[in-house]
């Protein structure tokens, strides 16, 4: 028999003809790395965080990482967003970033222990956290879950972020940090020219020709720019640089400073082109010195006056609300607005609101603002706003009075340069009163935000008065909370000199510089939007600067030129008063126009009869604005407080909607009078050669572009009434078992303030 060698088995004979399947490989865990500002550096970080997005259930939620750095609480999502993003973008902050100047309150929550922690610097936390709920100052509530996290890395970034969130010195802000290197970084591009820093547009007030100018636009041709604080040598809280009557000398101001709390001289604020003068300052310090005040001082001020009538005097401190107030009545709203469920304080929400008393002192502070008025224009005397340190309460009240009455502060740079003279130059606490070092509570109290919703009230009686709109309201509160400019967070000039000179010492910045390069103010939003969304600063309907029309094929600027006189006589409900729409003329109580009818002219006092002729005839946008404030026209301001809210956003619907038209309607104006410019002139028979140059992208002023005729002019489906901002994953509100929030919250203010946080439970 043959024999058969066998085969030589090989790896190949014994797999299948064809065999095309390829292993797969689990793609890798994407790593989620944080987007860092020069100068930021991460503390504390931990995984398989989950970001609560609603109060209804886990199937929105985002799983992520949650990341503590030295300026904010930043959480990366695991998948990035596949919606188009439409809201406001800020160029220093991502979409879940939070600085840690805006936490309020850091709570820590453990289900299974049932126990609860607000957290304040340098404590220990004696259980591992399943939940952190972030109460932000600009009224989100962000909630984390752990379910997933290492108990351990949990509990130590709730720690940090803590203890991070109000440092207890000014130098450890992270301003100072990245300021600094973004100074060094962009110092080569300065000097090769590649960057040239943009002069702002403000007028900062920190020099004696800027007041010099005030002085002179305003007329107050009795009043000189003065240098005797020079170094701080007279008072601590006031700038270098004031203006004081022309009468008195130098040597007097010196002599009569130590009558006033805190030497505080008076500070001129504004003059009326009648010859009035509006002034603030601080109470006398010994009622001894009040005769000697008043025949130096305000004598001096009734020689200013072209009439020397006699100064009035209005001490706020008697009449108005203190900053304690402010501050609770703040707290009430918020925890109506944000805190408690919505569905739980319907039945009640309108009475709750009108119980935290927040209207009734907006109210308070315009009606008073508007007797001012009256003294000022009406009955042509000087005012002299007296307040016990003249920090507080003098800065809202001379703000709106000069809002009022002097239309160049109703423009954006001319507001802008208000605030700089009326509250960062004049000394107002923000450091203390924004709460950005350790907590504090005896020092906190909102009135800037108070003097923003007196701006918006008047706003909304008056739309198109005002150059900027309520979204760059809202902005400006809000930036309040980031750390990384010079305007609010400092108490006095003197402090801020002194800080920013130590802060170039030690980032080796040459002597000399302009502090306005090396730690600029929150004026130049370039530093935080894009030129796109800076537009949604601009009023469409704004008449400050004239409308515009076409004439014989030019574009001209109107102007009124028919002058009206005081009449009793009333017009149409639309066009009487300036007003929208809606706003009717009859009698109403609470306001100036009320009970003034013909019967009752005899007995009216003459403040009454002023605003009566006022309110009878129509007003000129570009002159006196006097609100109304009775309880029927002052709301509450729903962009800011509600804006967080899911029950009270209204898809496709709110104001949006209407600034949404106006703004395409103003872009079709201004691109056709562009191209009526274009035209090139035309000789006799001839038909004039347009040209074809549209404004680009970036000179267009309007946010919402004009659409094509073929398309449909519908409000796009991501309008709502809290554009440009979204409550989704801002506002998670979670009930605390065994305690309501609020007196959770408050009660964690008090141990925080006492430092008696000695026990796990309450």
């Amino acid at each position: 028999m043959f024999s058969v060698k066998p085969m030589k088995p090989t790896f190949k004979s014994y797999l299948p003809p064809v065999q095309n399947d390829v292993k797969t490989i689990d793609p890798p865990i994407k790593k989620l790395e944080p987007r860092l500002l020069p100068g930021e550096i991460v503390v504390n970080e931990v995984n398989f965080v989950r970001k609560c997005i609603s109060n209804d259930g886990s199937k929105d939620d985002l799983w992520g990482k949650l990341i503590c750095t030295n300026f904010k609480v930043s959480f990366i999502p695991q998948e990035a967003p596949t919606t188009e993003k439409n809201q406001l973008s800020h160029l220093l902050l991502g979409e879940h970033d939070i600085p840690l100047t805006c936490l309020d309150h850091v709570v820590t929550v453990n289900d299974t222990k049932g126990k609860k922690k607000a957290l304040g610097s340098n404590q220990k936390l004696k259980f591992n956290p399943t939940e952190l709920l972030l109460y932000c100052k600009d009224l989100r509530i962000i909630r984390f879950c752990f379910d997933e996290a290492g108990p351990e890395s949990a509990k130590k970034v709730c720690l940090a972020i803590a203890h991070y969130s109000h440092p207890a010195d000014l130098q450890l802000l992270f301003g100072f940090e990245y300021q600094g290197r973004r100074y060094h970084e962009g110092k080569a591009e300065r000097v090769n020219g590649a960057s040239p820093q943009r002069r702002l547009q403000v007028t900062m007030f920190d020099r004696p020709s800027d007041l010099d100018r005030e002085v002179k636009r305003t007329g107050a041709s009795e009043w000189r720019v003065c240098s005797i604080n020079e170094i701080y040598a007279v008072c601590q809280s006031l700038p270098e640089y004031i203006v004081v009557p022309v009468s008195l000398a130098d040597q007097d101001l010196k002599q009569l400073s130590i009558c006033f709390i805190d030497n505080r001289i008076p500070l001129w604020c504004w003059n009326h082109p009648n010859g009035s003068a509006l002034v603030r300052m601080a109470s006398i310090s010994d009622p001894l010195h009040q005769r000697k005040i008043d025949m130096r001082v305000f004598g001096a001020i009734e020689k200013s006056h072209p009439l020397q009538s006699e100064v009035f005097r209005s001490d706020l401190d008697k009449c108005l609300p203190n900053i304690q107030e402010i501050q609770n009545s703040f707290s009430k709203i918020r925890q109506i607005c944000v805190i408690d469920p919505f569905e739980e304080s319907e039945e009640r929400w309108l009475s709750s609101i009108e119980n935290s008393r927040w209207l009734e002192y907006v109210r308070a502070f315009l009606k008073h603002s508007a007797e001012i008025v009256y003294q000022l224009d009406g009955k042509n005397v000087s005012v002299v706003l007296q307040e016990e340190e003249d920090r507080d309460l003098n800065c809202v009240v001379s703000s709106l009075v000069q809002l009022m009455l002097d239309p160049h502060y109703r423009s954006r740079n001319g507001f802008q340069s208000l605030v700089q003279k009326e509250w960062v130059i004049a000394g107002h606490r923000f450091l203390d009163r924004c709460s950005h070092l350790k907590k504090n509570d005896r020092g906190e109290s909102p009135l800037f935000m108070l003097f923003l919703d007196c701006v918006w009230q008047m706003m909304n009686q008056y739309p198109a008065a005002f150059e900027f709109t309520e979204t760059y309201l809202t902005v400006l509160s809000d930036s309040m909370w980031i750390p990384l400019f010079s305007t609010f967070i400092f108490n006095s000039s003197k402090q801020r000199a002194e800080q920013l000179m130590d802060f170039a010492r030690l980032k080796a910045i040459p002597q000399g510089e302009d502090q306005s390069i090396y730690f600029p103010p929150v004026w130049d939003w370039s530093q935080q939007f894009s030129v796109k969304d800076q537009t949604l600063f601009n009023n469409p309907m704004y008449v400050g600067k004239g409308a515009a029309y076409v004439q014989n094929g030019e574009v001209k600027s109107f102007r009124r030129t028919k002058k009206y006189t005081p009449s009793l006589r009333g017009s149409s409900t639309s066009a009487h008063n300036g007003l929208r729409s809606g706003y009717d003329t009859l009698t109403r109580q609470g306001s100036f126009t009320s009970d003034l009818s013909p019967m009752k002219d005899l007995d009216e006092s003459p403040s009454e009869r002023y605003f009566r002729e006022w309110f009878s005839r129509p007003v000129d946008q570009k002159g006196l604005l006097i609100p109304l404030f009775s309880p029927s026209h002052v709301s509450i301001w729903r962009l800011y407080f509600l804006r967080w809210v899911p029950e009270a956003c209204i898809s496709k619907g709110g104001t949006i909607t209407t600034y949404h038209k106006l703004s395409q309607l103003v872009d079709e104006i201004e691109i056709l009078q562009n191209q009526l410019r274009q035209y090139k002139g035309p000789s006799p028979g001839t038909a004039p050669v347009p040209s074809p140059c549209e404004p680009t992208a970036n000179q267009r002023r309007m946010y919402f572009r004009a659409l094509p005729p073929s398309n449909t002019p519908a409000p796009p489906d991501f309008l709502t009434s809290s554009f440009p901002f979204t409550p989704i994953g801002n506002l998670c509100r979670r009930n605390l078992p065994g305690t309501p929030i609020s007196k959770f919250l408050n009660g964690a203010k008090f141990w925080l303030s006492t430092e008696t946080l000695a026990n796990d439970t309450l």
